[in-house]
């Protein structure tokens, strides 16, 4: 395996040793690739996905921009989404990737639609 992808895993795996979702206080998962970025919403006690959003959208999507505003609009998507569900606090999980950049933005957005980390 890539060193770089096995240095993210083992700090994805440290990361999740200690963070956990619930019905009332999901994680906020990050996934991120070399063009898209894509987030969940993620119940752990249940093993559901409550609510997810990306920059594959057709909203996000046709809306032009660098991939770092199109990461704060995903941010912003499930923010308006999970406050639709009631939610209203998460717990940011940034998947082993340095909190900078594209993750960074997701986060700013979602605090900026309302979610509380």
């Amino acid at each position: 395996m890539n060193s770089k992808v096995s240095a993210r895993q083992k700090i994805r795996y440290r990361i999740r040793k200690r963070i956990s979702g619930s019905a009332q206080k999901p994680r906020l998962s990050v996934f991120r690739s070399n063009k898209e970025i894509y987030v969940q919403l993620i119940d752990d006690a249940n093993g559901a996905t409550i609510a997810s959003a990306s920059s594959r959208e057709k909203d996000i999507a046709s809306q032009k921009g660098t991939k770092v505003e199109t990461s704060k609009k995903v941010g912003e998507a499930i923010a308006k989404k999970s406050i639709d569900l009631g939610i209203k606090q998460v717990v940011f999980d940034r998947s082993g990737y340095l909190y900078h950049g594209r993750i960074k933005a997701v986060a700013e957005g979602a605090r900026e639609g309302g979610l509380d980390f």
